[in-house]
């Protein structure tokens, strides 16, 4: 059985390794044949070059540790509320009626829109940008905590109230176990969106992060540095989503 798995798993990685492969092929085919515009898409070896640099002198680890502190302040927030709003909410009818329109309202708000008012709320330091990267992630949190709560068994919370468990330990023993999987969705795409979110968290009088790499880049034409900057980030998020997912696996065993 395990053997099986193992080769499955095998089969999987190797997919994933063929794609990438090809995928870099074509990219130094293309510009060694000149079929590309450098200043539109630079050569792979163009991309490899700046991105030694970059590491080299400092530049990108320096941006790099800005930008994720940022997020994991943005988003720890997003995550401590979100969860705790959505087991409430999700617990409460009337609450969830109360809070539903609300949600629904701000929700569809890119946060970039949020910009003009963060920087009349809290200036154009830290505050406001680690503000809109909690943007990013909250609702996607909180709605999928939501689900989570109320799809748990109705038998199961029945029998607790039968039982009259005490609501601290009906929580942590039914209703966080039982919305475990949507929790951990929430918590995995919200990630994504506090990523996503760095870009236009950084626009806001920002001189350093990720962020403003990219967008400095852009106003010098440095397509290079743009698309290192857009790899970098879309690394991190996968090696954070990975951990979580990890975590993930680890606790449904255990429960």
């Amino acid at each position: 059985m395990k053997s099986k798995l193992f080769f499955k798993n095998m089969g999987y990685f190797l997919e994933y390794v063929v794609l990438i492969v090809a995928i870099l092929v074509v990219w130094i085919i293309m510009g060694q044949t000149g079929k590309l515009n450098p200043v539109v898409m630079p050569a792979l070896p163009k991309i490899g070059k700046t991105f030694k640099s970059l590491f080299l002198k400092g530049t990108l680890l320096k941006h790099c540790g800005i930008s994720l502190g940022r997020v994991l302040q943005g988003y720890g927030v997003s995550a401590l509320l979100g969860i705790s709003l959505g087991i409430f909410i999700g617990l409460s009818h009337h609450l969830e009626r109360l809070t539903q329109l609300l949600v629904q309202i701000i929700k569809p708000i890119p946060p970039i829109a949020w910009i003009p008012l963060v920087i009349l709320w809290f200036g154009i330091g830290e505050t406001g940008k680690i503000f809109l990267i909690f943007l990013g992630g909250f609702f996607t949190i909180l709605i999928n905590v939501i689900d989570g709560i109320k799809q748990t068994d109705a038998n199961l919370i029945e029998v607790s109230k039968v039982m009259e468990t005490p609501l601290p330990k009906h929580i942590l023993k039914l209703v966080i176990p039982s919305a475990a999987p949507n929790i951990f969705t929430g918590l995995r795409v919200g990630l994504t969106s506090c990523w996503m979110c760095v870009v236009a968290a950084e626009l806001v009088s920002s001189t350093t992060g990720l962020g403003y790499m990219i967008m400095d880049a852009r106003q010098y034409g440095q397509t290079d540095v743009v698309i290192v900057g857009m790899i970098t980030i879309g690394l991190i998020g996968k090696i954070m989503d990975s951990l979580l997912h990890l975590i993930e696996r680890k606790i449904v065993i255990w429960n």
